[in-house]
């Protein structure tokens, strides 16, 4: 039963993905551009982290911490550059 759910939310992870991907090609203005990139990555962490539960490996979260951290950093550079420029 739960990896009935798990399934389900997988699905609707994705289905997140490409409603955010959406909104970064369309968005009006930048910053709608950097919040769609910013909820890709974190959806993204969180597909990472399905992928370890089912295959079974650990060492998959540690790639997801990672691109989590490497995501925030990002994200917090492209923010700086909007405001005041680097």
């Amino acid at each position: 039963m739960v990896d009935k759910i798990l399934i389900a939310a997988g699905i609707l992870m994705i289905l997140g993905i490409f409603l955010s991907l959406y909104r970064f090609i369309k968005g009006p203005d930048v910053s709608n551009r950097v919040i769609s990139f910013d909820v890709m990555t974190v959806i993204s962490v969180s597909v990472i982290a399905l992928i370890a539960h089912f295959a079974g490996r650990i060492i998959y979260l540690d790639v997801a911490l990672v691109y989590a951290l490497l995501s925030f950093v990002s994200v917090v550079v492209i923010a700086r550059y909007i405001e005041r420029g680097l």
